[in-house]
């Protein structure tokens, strides 16, 4: 692949705009979802999908947009560590010991976002981001072939095989019901208690367990790290026929994907339990379905970013996107607020169109702050805090 680099303002600036749209997607998903990180009630899910809209809005979200901006922003995160170590060594330094610390400082953040959404992804980044570090010598064709190993569920099939469908951290505290309780009733005390205790476990089965969530991570920290090191967004101009190769192929994969998953989760029945290697390959094939519009989006975006009258309608995301952490980590505390007991309690109460205007109200404020906020400042509050804790040495904030 051509090496020819374009504008590299144009170039970071993309990769921010794309990160900002990545995290749009992710409010509409975690405001729909109520923020409840997994099953609800079925009176809750009643009243969701009260009406036509209500079903509309859970269906679109079911194919456009849940697992697939999660896909982006993981993404993302792998070509944003390789920015940093190449960075670090055009200046003839070694930057693995600080991204290390970086990771534990990410944790650290994401431990407190976890206490008001059990659903936080950035203490799993932290942990799976330890995992990269290795491959950053290594060579290009060899991490795009144990990307796409873990892409293709090798990390599902083998805990199956080993484990089935059980726990692998066994939950023996309170159930699902006395959870959503304290989640409609609690003190913001008892929230944080159970979302960092007990639903953290369940964090963990979920990305270990059969769902495989922590392999899907490390596969697209693992593609992000190969876009990075193979500079193709630096060289976009010279590879727009590679990247209309790749979305040729993502659309064939999402037409066959759209017809597989559906067939194969008929096939396993309304059988509640995915103990069946039919259930892991549906939820295979899902994931296949995702990463293929994950792929589409992506690249989708990016040649449009490159034509100058897009750019121009896209580049409203990229102050979202620089304030990605503080935006992401806000938004939780705004829906939990919003949904939770110890704020206005609206949890379970509140339809699907209801909760996707106002994930379009919290979007637009954000983008609105965001470019206000960083006309006067260098970073987002927490990126600040994340790079100064990082040096170890307080940073220059204000312009």
């Amino acid at each position: 692949m051509s090496h020819t680099t374009t504008n590299p303002s144009k170039r970071i600036q993309s990769i921010d705009a794309l990160r900002g749209f990545a995290l749009a997607g992710i409010v509409f998903v975690h405001m729909v979802e109520q923020y409840t990180a997994g099953m609800i009630p079925e009176d809750w899910q009643t009243v969701k999908n009260a009406g036509l809209i209500d079903q509309i809005i859970e269906g679109a979200m079911f194919i456009i947009i849940r697992g697939k901006f999660f896909a982006l922003f993981s993404l993302l995160f792998g070509l944003s560590f390789f920015i940093q170590m190449d960075r670090a060594a055009k200046k003839g330094m070694r930057f693995e010991g600080r991204f290390l610390w970086r990771l534990v400082i990410l944790f650290i953040i994401g431990a407190v976002h976890q206490m008001f959404y059990s659903g936080d992804i950035l203490t799993i980044y932290a942990v799976v981001g330890l995992l990269i570090l290795p491959f950053y010598k290594v060579k290009n064709k060899y991490i795009l072939i144990v990307a796409f190993v873990f892409l293709f569920g090798i990390a599902r099939f083998v805990t199956y095989a080993i484990t089935g469908v059980d726990d692998i951290f066994p939950l023996t505290g309170k159930g699902d019901e006395e959870y959503w309780e304290i989640l409609k009733t609690g003190s913001i005390l008892e929230v944080f208690h159970i979302n960092s205790m007990e639903r953290m476990l369940a964090k963990i089965n979920f990305q270990i367990g059969f769902f495989g969530r922590g392999g899907l991570t490390l596969g697209f920290f693992l593609l992000g790290l190969w876009i990075g090191k193979t500079r193709i967004i630096e060289a976009i101009d010279k590879e727009k026929d590679n990247l209309n190769k790749i979305m040729k192929w993502s659309l064939g994969g999402l037409g066959i994907f759209l017809i597989l998953t559906p067939v194969l989760f008929m096939l396993h029945g309304q059988n509640q339990s995915m103990d069946s290697w039919v259930a892991m390959l549906a939820l295979t094939s899902y994931d296949q379905f995702n990463l293929s519009f994950t792929f589409v989006i992506a690249i989708g975006f990016l040649l449009l970013f490159n034509k100058d009258s897009w750019q121009r309608r896209l580049i409203v995301f990229a102050p979202y996107g620089r304030m990605a952490l503080t935006n992401y980590f806000l938004q939780s505390v705004i829906g939990t607020y919003i949904l939770f007991g110890w704020g206005l309690g609206y949890v379970g109460e509140i339809r699907n169109y209801q909760m996707f205007i106002i994930a379009i109200v919290v979007i637009i404020l954000q983008m609105l702050i965001s470019k206000w906020w960083l006309s006067k400042f260098r970073y987002g509050p927490l990126e600040w805090l994340w790079r100064s804790a990082t040096y170890l040495k307080w940073q220059p904030f204000k312009k």
